[in-house]
C-alpha cells in the first residue's frame, strides 16, 4: 500500500540548516525553542570589561523527516553535526570570519552554530516518517562581526514579518 505525506516539499521549508555547502531543508518543524542565558557580572566588579560572549544560546528543533529522502536527510544531519565541530565549508569560504552552521527559521537567523545533539525516533504507526530532535548551540567568536550578524538577523526577521503582513 503506497502512502503519501501531507507535507508539501515543493513549498517553503520551516527551517534550513546549512554549512555553506550542504543545505538541509526541514519541512515539518513542529516546535522551535530558543533559550538565551546571559552572564551576569559579580557585584562590585570593575566597570572594565573584556570582549567576551555575554550570553549562551541554545536552539532546539523538533520535527519530521518525511518521504523517500528521510534516510538521506538523517545521514546529512549526522554529517553536519560532525562538520560543525571540525570546521565547515562556510568557515573556509569566509576565511574564518564566520564558522559553524547557519540556521534560518521563522524565529531567528543564526550563524556560528554547532549541533550538540541529534535524536531520531521511528514509530510503528508511521513507518515512512522519522521524528528528529536537534539541539544547536550558538558559539560566536567575540567580535564586532558577530554583533553585526545578530543585527542583520533582526532586520531579516522584521522584513519577513513585514512581507507576511501584506
Amino acid at each position: 500500500m503506497a502512502r503519501s505525506s501531507w507535507v508539501d516539499v515543493n513549498g517553503a521549508p520551516s527551517a534550513i540548516i546549512s554549512d555553506g555547502l550542504v543545505t538541509i531543508p526541514l519541512y515539518a518543524v513542529s516546535q522551535i525553542n530558543l533559550t538565551e542565558s546571559y552572564h551576569l557580572p559579580a557585584i562590585g566588579t570593575s566597570t572594565m570589561r573584556a570582549t567576551v560572549a555575554t550570553h549562551d544560546d541554545t536552539i532546539s528543533l523538533s520535527g519530521l523527516l518525511v518521504g523517500d529522502e528521510r534516510y538521506a536527510l538523517k545521514f546529512s544531519l549526522e554529517t553536519l553535526a560532525e562538520s560543525s565541530k571540525l570546521g565547515t565549508a562556510l568557515e573556509r569560504i569566509s576565511q574564518g570570519a564566520v564558522s559553524g552552521l547557519v540556521l534560518i527559521s521563522g524565529m531567528t537567523v543564526r550563524t556560528d552554530l554547532q549541533i550538540q545533539s541529534l535524536t531520531f525516533t521511528e514509530q510503528a504507526q508511521r513507518r515512512d516518517v522519522i521524528d528528529v530532535s536537534i539541539s544547536l548551540v550558538y558559539m560566536p567568536r567575540p567580535s564586532v562581526l558577530a554583533k553585526l550578524l545578530d543585527l542583520a538577523s533582526l532586520g531579516i526577521g522584521s522584513l519577513v514579518d513585514f512581507g507576511a503582513a501584506k
